[in-house]
């Protein structure tokens, strides 16, 4: 049978040729270790797609259309022109607030366009 009784047997803590902390429910605090993924899981191939060299695209390539340069610039102009016109009110109905959201969303536009011209 076992040795000794259950209370000698709980007030040693261990059962014969074990060692304290090994095996068993972990430790309140500790979890599970995690080490590296293993090769092969999904870790690892996403980790070869995020490592793919993907090569610039060459300067001659990267253009704007002909258009895009007179678009930008036409909204940078009527913005400007249709807040002026507003201010001295040459517009019909102004000076109202509608005309100068609609320069400031132009002017808006044409700043946006300009940070992708090429």
């Amino acid at each position: 049978m076992a040795e000794g009784t259950r209370s000698q047997r709980t007030a040693k803590g261990t059962g014969k040729g074990t060692k304290p902390g090994t095996g068993g429910a972990p430790r309140p605090g500790q979890g599970r270790r995690r080490g590296p993924t293993p090769k092969g899981g999904r870790a690892a191939q996403a980790d070869a797609v995020a490592k793919r060299y993907t090569a610039p695209i060459p300067r001659t390539v990267r253009h704007s259309p002909p258009w895009y340069p007179w678009l930008l610039l036409s909204l940078l102009v009527a913005g400007v022109l249709v807040i002026i016109l507003n201010y001295v009110q040459a517009l019909p109905a102004s000076p109202t607030n509608w005309y100068t959201i609609g320069g400031v969303v132009a002017l808006l536009a044409g700043a946006l366009l300009a940070t992708g011209y090429r």
